[in-house]
């Protein structure tokens, strides 16, 4: 498949793969429990191939000082203020020091880096995330996690707006808002961001082409 590169470099992009999200003991704001066990399901699936064929797996992780830092975002004061907002909890979520902020056990490989100084939706704002792409060459991302309608779109549309090819990765992507807003989003994405394909595609796809600069 064309993906705009002439030679495929990739690394998985996992986004908020956190017990913030996904642990339905400590979650401040919880997907449903069956949306939780497939993500991290397929995630799975997906970074164990590609730890085998040389694909970093970066993880991102969403992490507050205080909720001084949550409360300097206007719109997510209301969502606090608003009892039926699935996003209600927002000015308590993923405290650093707490539970939540750390990325489900099962999902975590001690070759992974993870970037624990995402503040907002884009998983560029403030972080070193792109330097630890460029220092390792990377020009195509697979992006997984949640949600699929924010940090997962907000991000696929930072990466493509710095010209990296961008793959979706459907059946590792979810979100908190429904499966309307999941759609949703994913229907922006491949209209004007990025690709969206099942793990099973993405294999296919870059089987053959992880990491050449590797042997160099």
């Amino acid at each position: 498949m064309n993906l705009g590169v002439d030679v495929i470099k990739p690394a998985v992009i996992a986004i908020d793969l956190h017990r913030g999200h996904l642990d339905m003991g400590v979650a401040t704001m919880p997907t449903t429990p069956d949306v939780a066990k497939r993500v991290i399901a397929a995630n799975k699936r997906l970074f164990d191939w590609c730890r085998s064929v040389g694909i970093p797996v970066i993880h991102q992780v969403t992490s507050y000082r205080d909720a001084v830092e949550i409360r300097s975002n206007p719109f997510w004061r209301t969502r606090a203020e608003d009892p039926k907002a699935t996003r209600k909890n927002v000015m308590r979520h993923n405290i650093m020091g707490g539970p939540g902020c750390n990325v489900i056990p099962e999902l975590l490989d001690p070759r992974d880096v993870i970037v624990n100084t995402k503040k907002r939706y884009d998983c560029f704002l403030g972080t070193d995330l792109d330097f630890v792409l460029r220092s390792q060459g990377v020009n195509t991302l697979l992006i997984t996690g949640v949600n699929t309608n924010s940090c997962v779109l907000a991000t696929t549309t930072a990466a493509n707006v710095r010209d990296y090819a961008v793959i979706v990765v459907e059946d590792c992507v979810d979100s908190m808002d429904g499966p309307d807003l999941h759609a949703a989003g994913l229907a922006c994405i491949r209209t004007a961001f990025g690709f969206v394909m099942d793990t099973d595609a993405v294999m296919a796809s870059v089987a053959l082409t992880p990491r050449q600069d590797s042997a160099a």
